[in-house]
């Protein structure tokens, strides 16, 4: 390749050298005009600050409100036995956030492997729940032994669970409420969800025979 094929074509140079020379000039420009319009800067700040104070404001009292809305919250049986049985594993979700489980979520649909709803509570210890709504209440079908044994199968193993628990407004049989004992699983009947929703209580201090905590807290 020769010289001149090198060399690059003439007038880019001198093109490039304008269009930096009016780039430093605007920004020297605009820099002085923001010296000499110095009061603009501090208005536009001090209204950023304002705007951000307002937005966390109003984050902190949504999360008060949302406290308050918890820590009130209450359900009666015939409440939970009208309900869908999806809306049911909400109920249940929301009734361990009042307890204090701040990161309880409803995982329940196809392929949820026994697992409804998930929660840490605040001693650390992960609950897997797995929810049996029955409409018609103690009319309805009994909880039996397949439903905790699909349990038993997952909630250690799969989910990771340090308290696996059945909860339904219905009934129980009795073998399934054996079989629960057996394997260290938590059975929440009918009666033990009434105090639970329409209490105070978190569930913890209504079942027995619960793993101590993982970590220590304030409240332990």
């Amino acid at each position: 390749m020769s010289a001149k094929s090198r060399r690059p074509p003439e007038g880019r140079a001198p093109r490039r050298l304008v269009v930096a020379a009016f780039a430093a000039a605007l920004v020297v420009t605009v820099v002085n005009w923001l010296l000499a319009h110095w009061w603009i800067l501090a208005v536009v700040g001090a209204l950023t600050v304002l705007a951000g104070c307002g937005r966390l404001h109003h984050r902190r009292q949504e999360a008060r409100w949302e406290a308050v809305r918890a820590q009130s919250l209450r359900y009666g049986l015939s409440q939970l036995d009208a309900l869908h049985h999806s809306r049911f594993e909400d109920a249940v979700r929301d009734l361990m956030r009042r307890d204090g489980c701040q990161d309880a979520s409803r995982v329940g649909g196809g392929g949820d492997l026994g697992a409804d709803v998930k929660a840490t509570d605040p001693y650390g210890r992960r609950w897997v729940i797995q929810c049996k709504h029955r409409r018609s209440g103690l009319a309805g079908s009994a909880v039996g032994t397949p439903d905790p044994q699909v349990l038993n199968g997952t909630a250690r193993q799969v989910h990771g669970a340090d308290v696996a628990v059945i909860v339904t407004n219905g009934r129980v049989t009795a073998p399934a409420v054996a079989f629960a004992e057996q394997q260290r699983l938590h059975v929440v009947d009918r009666h033990t969800l009434g105090v639970w929703a329409s209490g105070s209580r978190p569930l913890w201090e209504l079942l027995r025979a619960i793993p101590p905590p993982r970590k220590p807290t304030s409240l332990s």
